[in-house]
């Protein structure tokens, strides 16, 4: 396929990044005549992301100055930083722009997000942020976007509550609708209860919330049966778990899939024993993107689903101690590690045929 010179130049200006059918990593999709666009989707648990003022309605007093971790302005712009770096690096390996939209779980509030969207290694991108205030006692989620790809039109928080327990109080699951490079695609940013208490006692907690989800997407396609949406977050379960495989109806095999159920590429990672956070030398895959059938479809004029990806590369990892190869954190024990966060990233490639 010959594209014009005033195409390409357009194209460069955007920041877009193209490829052919040549690219190894399209082998098994493309036919080698064909030119595509790719956009990476990112979702990350940046572990307490909070600023150095105490909130009165947050539990944040450790992250605080007179607080035990003895929180300060000089280790919040190094988390900053640090965060910035890993999103400045999101996805290279197809486009230089990193994520077009990302997914963000523990933010204080909207300010640390504007701040991590300014930061030097990014500021160029001119990631836009959405966020609600949500009724949890510490944190929330939040959506920041680069215009150059995403166009919002529509945003809204939807209060995760759980049966019998009217008091209950947890992240919001935040929706963001728009159109990526023109097209219309709905996503959904979540962080499901912990498992605090015990992974069996806390288990109908995120089955509720899973609930929700599904609730959401359910609704999304009544409007529209075709709709494009794509549901990321720190999950607290695995992809094998109840509240995914059961209630959001998420499943591994796309090929196999049937009516109504949803792709959940990272199956396969956790199969594989990949993970993205560690916990008593076990490794669990809470950090998840799945998506409707819509995004599999065999006709690439449209966003397409590609490959998946844990962003797990070496810098990102403790580099020595007992918990060598673990997420490189921000504390470990109360003690201050300058590391970046207890998750490893996750994100997937859209693609889309150039006409």
């Amino acid at each position: 396929m010959k594209l014009s010179l005033l195409f390409l130049a357009k194209m460069l200006m955007m920041g877009l990044f193209m490829f052919s059918g040549h690219d190894s990593t399209l082998a098994k999709t493309a036919e080698d005549d064909k030119q595509f666009l790719a956009v990476c989707i990112g979702y990350y648990n940046v572990e307490n992301l909070f600023d150095t003022i105490n909130d009165p309605e947050r539990r944040d007093d450790d992250y605080t100055p007179d607080g035990d971790l003895r929180w300060n302005t000089e280790k919040y712009f190094e988390k900053l930083d640090r965060l910035a770096e890993v999103i400045s690096k999101m996805g290279q390996e197809l486009t230089p722009d990193g994520p077009a939209v990302l997914g963000l779980s523990e933010v204080e509030n909207e300010e640390v997000v504007w701040d991590l969207a300014r930061q030097e290694r990014i500021k160029d991108r001119n990631y836009q942020v959405v966020h609600y205030r949500s009724p949890d006692r510490r944190v929330d989620n939040a959506f920041m976007y680069n215009p150059r790809y995403f166009e919002k039109t529509n945003s809204k928080a939807v209060p995760t509550t759980i049966p019998d327990r009217p008091d209950f109080r947890t992240r919001d699951q935040l929706v963001v609708s728009g159109l990526l490079l023109g097209e219309p695609v709905h996503f959904i940013v979540v962080h499901y209860p912990s498992r605090r208490g015990g992974e069996a006692r806390s288990r109908p907690l995120r089955i509720a919330a899973a609930d929700i989800t599904r609730s959401i997407i359910d609704s999304l396609k009544a409007d529209d049966p075709d709709a494009k949406i794509m549901f990321m977050g720190d999950m607290n379960d695995d992809p094998t778990d109840i509240s995914i495989k059961r209630h959001v109806n998420a499943h591994g095999d796309k090929d196999k899939l049937e009516p109504g159920q949803l792709y959940n590429p990272f199956v396969e990672f956790a199969r594989k024993g990949i993970g993205t956070l560690a916990w008593r030398d076990s490794w669990n895959l809470f950090d998840q993107i799945i998506l409707t059938q819509s995004l599999l479809t065999e006709d690439k004029s449209t966003w397409t689903y590609h490959k998946a990806e844990v962003f797990n590369r070496p810098f990102l990892r403790q580099p020595s101690g007992r918990f060598q190869g673990y997420p490189f954190r921000s504390y470990g024990g109360g003690v201050y590690l300058g590391g970046y966060s207890d998750h490893f990233p996750t994100y997937v490639f859209l693609i889309r045929e150039v006409n």
